[in-house]
C-alpha cells in the first residue's frame, strides 16, 4: 500500500484535547506525564481501598474488605521492585519500600484481627 492510500483517522487528537480541556473544568488532576512514584502511589491507594482503610476516591465510602486484593496489589508492589532494583532514583526507592512497609504492616493487622 502506498503512502497516499493510507487513510489515518486523527479524530482521536481532537477527543483527547476536549477530554483534557473537560477534565480541567472539573478540577480533575491529569498529570502529562507518566512518573513512577504516581503510579505506585495509585497502587497502595487501591491497596489501601482493598483494606478497607480509605474510602474509594469514586463514591467516597469504604468498600468492604477484601484482603486477597490487597494481597494481590501488595505482591505486584513487590515484583515491581524486585523488577527495577537498581534503576530507579534514590526518592523513587525509598518511596515504593515505605509504601511496602506501611501496607505490609497494615495487611498483617488486618490478617491477625480475623483470627
Amino acid at each position: 500500500m502506498e503512502e497516499k492510500d493510507k487513510h489515518i483517522d486523527e479524530s482521536w487528537k481532537d477527543a483527547v484535547v476536549k477530554e483534557k480541556e473537560h477534565l480541567q473544568k472539573e478540577g480533575t488532576f491529569v498529570p502529562e506525564e507518566p512518573d513512577f512514584n504516581l503510579f505506585i502511589t495509585s497502587l497502595a491507594l487501591q491497596a489501601s481501598i482493598a483494606l478497607g482503610i480509605l474510602p474509594n476516591p469514586a463514591t467516597n465510602q469504604k468498600e468492604p474488605e477484601n484482603l486477597v486484593q490487597a494481597k494481590f496489589i501488595i505482591d505486584t508492589m513487590t515484583l515491581l521492585q524486585e523488577k527495577t532494583k537498581g534503576n530507579l532514583t534514590a526518592e523513587e526507592s525509598k518511596m515504593l519500600e515505605n509504601l511496602l512497609y506501611e501496607l505490609r504492616l497494615q495487611y498483617v493487622a488486618k490478617v491477625e484481627g480475623k483470627k
